[in-house]
């Protein structure tokens, strides 16, 4: 039985930074790129990062470009997202997620491509 399981988030005011952890078991991590979403209220599930099986390479999206930086370490089974210079619309809950069917990310990452979705962590940025 394949878990996840986020954490990390809290409530941290502009300009601040946060750490998110994501642990993974019932899979053999290192076999997966893996990816970071987030979902704001009303809004769709954003793809946030993505990185290869063996960190060779990772893809951020546009908005967090130079703020965020996703690792891993596949000896602990964990995926990590260091966010700094946080902003407001940076709240939303994120998730950390497989994907399913490649070790290497291909762009931005597809919600459709990934599976075993956690409960998430919240994070809230006050201006």
């Amino acid at each position: 039985q394949v878990q996840v399981v986020e954490s990390g988030g809290g409530l941290v005011q502009a300009g601040g930074s946060l750490r998110l952890s994501c642990k993974i078991s019932g899979l053999t991590f290192e076999h997966y790129a893996m990816g970071w979403f987030r979902q704001a209220p009303g809004k769709e599930r954003e793809g946030v990062s993505c990185i290869d099986w063996n960190a060779s390479n990772t893809y951020y999206a546009d908005s967090v470009k130079g703020r965020f930086t996703s690792s891993r370490d596949n000896a602990k089974n964990t995926l990590y997202l260091q966010m700094n210079s946080l902003k407001p619309e940076d709240t939303a809950m994120y998730y950390c997620a497989p994907d399913l069917l490649r070790a290497y990310c291909s762009g931005a990452p597809q919600s459709t491509d990934f599976g075993y979705w956690g409960q998430g962590t919240r994070v809230t940025v006050s201006s």
